[in-house]
């Protein structure tokens, strides 16, 4: 399975990064598996997780829950949680 994965807004600043590619499967095939896989294997992506917030994902461009399910070529984006006063 390989699905990229983007990041957005200061989850691109903490990581270094916008994107990665994940090959390795992840269980369940679900947004919350690769979230949990992200956690589990990359380390700056458990600390802003740790963090707190409710972060959102899209899956192919469509806002996405937990349970949506995420497959082979899917490309899903997390955006950290939003402040605003």
């Amino acid at each position: 399975m390989t699905v990229k994965v983007r990041f957005f807004a200061g989850f691109r600043e903490a990581l270094g990064t916008d994107c990665l590619e994940i090959e390795e499967p992840f269980s369940p095939a679900t947004v919350a598996g690769l979230r949990q896989h992200l956690i589990s294997n990359h380390a700056g992506f458990a600390q802003l997780m740790a963090l707190g917030g409710r972060v959102r994902a899209a899956v192919n461009h469509d806002m996405a829950e937990d349970d949506t399910p995420v497959a082979t070529a899917d490309e899903v984006a997390f955006f950290p949680p939003v402040t605003g006063g």
